[in-house]
């Protein structure tokens, strides 16, 4: 899998992505059943309403990515508890951008050490 990940702007200053490569690295989430994970692009959705997603997309396409996974941050809202609430329309979006040959991943892992207490 050569793999994209596109997170939310509004969670950077919150989370690094350590959780999303730790997901990657030990195979675990949303890449439990992958084999072979060769991470070519980490980048945001552009800010709200994910207005540059397409771009990024098309970006991380020509970079090689098969696979495009939206970040954890879109879909399940973590590590602020608040899921985007653009994440399906950015997604059908990207979709038709990519076309059927790049799979789209919903989420990247579950909960992770982003909480409260490690952001203090």
């Amino acid at each position: 899998m050569k793999l994209g990940i596109i997170r939310c702007m509004q969670t950077e200053d919150y989370c690094p992505g350590t959780t999303d490569f730790k997901a990657i690295k030990d195979k675990i989430g949303a890449f439990a059943d992958e084999d072979d994970i060769e991470l070519v692009g980490f980048t945001n959705c552009g800010g709200c309403p994910g207005k540059r997603a397409v771009l990024r997309a098309r970006l991380l396409k020509s970079r090689g990515a098969d696979t495009i996974a939206f970040a954890s941050c879109i879909s399940k809202g973590t590590p602020i508890g608040y899921p985007c609430p653009f994440a399906k329309r950015m997604r059908d979006l990207v979709q038709k951008e990519v076309g059927d040959s790049v799979r789209i991943l919903e989420y990247t892992h579950d909960a992770g050490p982003e909480t409260e207490e490690t952001q203090k």
